[in-house]
């Protein structure tokens, strides 16, 4: 039987770290996530509405009005779509330069589309007014009765933090050689711009808890979504446009080919 080659061992610090990644896969799994999701509607619902009403104000206005301005015109719209959108944009049309494929630019239309078919139909749906009615209430509200004032559950600026900008983390894991501490630097940047919409959200009234709560979950459920059909292998057999470039798949060793196979003479 042959043996391993000693350059391939992980180190110990890499192979210490696997359980916890492993855990830290497990409880953010694709059942995990969705039967989670229900649980916040199912208490958004009722049983927590006690809970958001307690918790809610409109801190920023409060405590501080002079940050105000800058809380709601510079932090807030990190998570939102005139920012999110063109950095997931420009990551997918420059990778999708670089490697001569559509793919790239596929998930980014499919991450915009699944924010707007999933957490756009769920605000639809749920209906539930923003905290500014005083109305915690599921299908109370509706874009025809109030506005975008009608639509709170789940957060969209919550979900689009996890969503869009993972999707963006996500393609550079699975088309570029960046290293793994790269990749944990990226993701805890995420989750930067995840709790900074939570805080930010939150501080300035806009949401109940369980919304910003919801739209975390939604966010994180669509991106294991996208990255798992993302992983499925669309192309037809013998279709052979990846050879000479193997893409790296998030979370495993990355390899790429140095020259394509002979061709038969």
């Amino acid at each position: 039987m042959p043996t391993r080659p000693a350059d391939t061992v992980p180190p110990p610090e890499q192979a210490a770290g696997r359980p916890a990644r492993a855990r830290l896969a497990g409880a953010t799994s694709t059942p995990v996530l969705a039967l989670a999701l229900v649980g916040v509607t199912l208490l958004a619902a009722g049983p927590f509405q006690r809970v958001d009403e307690a918790a809610h104000g409109f801190w920023a206005q409060r405590l501080t009005p002079g940050l105000r301005p800058f809380i709601q015109g510079v932090l807030d719209p990190i998570a939102g779509q005139a920012v999110c959108l063109p950095v997931l944009a420009a990551v997918g049309i420059t990778l999708a330069w670089r490697h001569r494929t559509w793919q790239p630019v596929w998930c980014v239309v499919a991450a915009e589309g699944a924010f707007y078919g999933g957490v756009g139909l769920l605000k639809v749906v749920l209906a539930r007014p923003a905290p500014t009615t005083d109305d915690p209430d599921l299908f109370d509200g509706g874009l025809r009765q109030l506005g975008w004032s009608g639509i709170s559950f789940p957060s969209g600026h919550a979900a689009e933090a996890v969503l869009i900008y993972g999707t963006a983390v996500y393609l550079v894991g699975r088309w570029t050689t960046a290293s793994a501490r790269t990749l944990r630097l990226l993701t805890a940047g995420v989750a930067a711009v995840a709790v900074n919409a939570v805080v930010v959200s939150y501080y300035l009234g806009w949401h109940w808890i369980s919304d910003l709560a919801g739209g975390l979950l939604a966010g994180g459920l669509l991106l294991r979504l996208l990255v798992a059909a993302d992983h499925r292998d669309w192309r037809p057999r013998g279709d052979d446009r990846s050879v000479g470039y193997a893409p790296a798949r998030a979370g495993c060793d990355r390899q790429t080919t140095t020259a394509a196979p002979a061709r038969a003479r």
